[in-house]
């Protein structure tokens, strides 16, 4: 199993770089107020995948911070509501 994932990632890494190497053309991207931007199209890719992730990241965050507060909060909340049980193995000897 090991082996085939390490054929899985060897094969998408190939994947991408052929796609890197047939993808080197100059392409031009407008920005606003007449800002251009000339870069290969694999870098021109790269760069809108890198700042989509950037920003689905940025939109998560308060959400998984929200999450992991009120999973906090639920596991005080437990830890507080469940009395402590002494069992004959864990009483005193005198008791």
């Amino acid at each position: 199993m090991k082996y085939i994932l390490w054929l899985l990632k060897a094969a998408i890494f190939f994947t991408l770089f052929a796609f890197a190497l047939n993808n080197q053309q100059e392409v031009s991207v407008n920005f606003f107020f007449g800002t251009l931007w000339q870069a290969p199209l694999v870098l021109v890719v790269l760069a809108a995948f890198t700042a989509g992730v950037a920003l689905g990241v940025l939109v998560m965050m308060p959400r998984w911070w929200k999450n992991r507060r009120s999973a906090a909060a639920k596991t005080v909340a437990d830890n507080k509501a469940t009395p402590a049980t002494i069992t004959p193995e864990d009483a005193p000897h005198g008791v």
